[in-house]
């Protein structure tokens, strides 16, 4: 992927990790375009960072995706770049009698259709220029889940899957798949406690980190994957799946 003189665009580029790629790319002399749902914070990044563009898109309404892609079409034919980013999180008690799958299908509906849909509708777009990239947000707990957590997981280890499909299937087509891969990140993913936990990695040191990879090309299997993480990758492969999952899902 190069890193400058692109045309990108960023879903849930409004907060966390969307937002701090779509300013370090910015900051790269690229044209960066941002999607959300809410009018307000796509205001105020474009008003606190002028020569960011601001689109709508609602994740849940299938006819938002073809506005944006028409929008695109007519603004912005040279996307090159597409970082499918936007995602929700939240814990789940399977054993709870109050447990209902809406709980859990909220979560697929944003973390993998939003995703499914976002690419059917933008990479015909990418397929026609040089140098385009598809990046997705999966995740570190991909391969090795925390329990409490149970759908969020799954829906990452189906980007995983799928990442890996896609990249297949245009492997005759000048489309670089990428699987960005983040850690525990000071984000408001799970509430605005784990932006302040300390266990968390920093927003800004991750992205940078990230920069770095990309830069470098330093991203084996198209998998952006910092080297804390590459335990959890690997823990099948190298027989500590048990011992790893053990140790981030206590049972006292």
């Amino acid at each position: 992927m190069k890193m400058s003189g692109n045309t990108i665009l960023i879903t849930g580029g409004t907060s966390g990790i969307g937002r701090a790629l779509a300013e370090a790319f910015h900051d790269r002399g690229n044209t960066v375009i941002v999607t959300g749902r809410r009018q307000a914070l796509l205001d105020a990044i474009t008003t606190e960072r002028p020569g960011l563009v601001g689109l709508p898109l609602d994740l849940d309404d299938p006819a938002s995706y073809a506005r944006l892609a028409e929008s695109v079409r007519a603004r912005f034919p040279a996307l090159n770049v597409l970082i499918a980013n936007a995602g929700v999180s939240r814990t789940e008690d399977l054993t709870a009698d109050a447990w209902d799958a809406a709980a859990a299908q909220a979560i697929l509906d944003t973390n993998v259709s939003g995703v499914l849909r976002t690419a059917a509708a933008l990479l015909p777009i990418l397929k026609r220029n040089a140098d385009a990239t598809f990046m997705a947000t999966s995740s570190a707990l991909a391969l090795v889940p925390r329990a409490d957590f149970p759908t969020y997981c799954a829906s990452k280890a189906f980007l995983h899957s799928w990442l890996i499909s896609l990249r297949h299937q245009l492997r005759d087509f000048p489309v670089e798949v990428l699987e960005l891969s983040p850690p525990y990140v000071q984000t408001e993913l799970t509430g605005a406690q784990q932006a302040a936990d300390p266990r968390a990695m920093p927003l800004g040191a991750y992205v940078a980190e990230v920069m770095q990879l990309l830069e470098r090309g330093d991203h084996p299997r198209g998998e952006i994957l910092l080297e804390r993480d590459q335990p959890r990758r690997w823990a099948e492969r190298d027989g500590t799946f048990d011992v790893l999952f053990a140790a981030m899902n206590p049972t006292a």
